[in-house]
């Protein structure tokens, strides 16, 4: 794995994790957008540290199984999030 590619990972978790914590301070009390907003930042993060860190962008089938599986958890999540709005 070259170095430009970890660089690339790294500057991209760095701009997400700036995104949610001005996010997060702008905004503390905004609810259901900002769990949403929570969880797609940490999916795209998660989705950079799997194929970057972990190299699963050169094996495309493990990248989506994992990829399926971390769409699912953070669905459920959002689902969970959601179930005592829907009561």
């Amino acid at each position: 794995m070259s170095n430009a590619v970890l660089t690339r990972a790294l500057i991209m978790l760095i701009g997400f994790s700036m995104v949610t914590t001005i996010f997060a301070g702008a905004l503390p009390e905004a609810g259901p957008i900002f769990v949403l907003t929570v969880l797609v930042l940490s999916g795209l993060k998660s989705f950079v540290i799997l194929s970057d860190y972990l190299g699963l962008r050169t094996a495309p089938g493990f990248r989506a199984g994992f990829t399926a599986f971390l769409i699912g958890f953070l669905g459920l999540a959002a689902l969970l999030y959601a179930l005592p709005f829907g009561m």
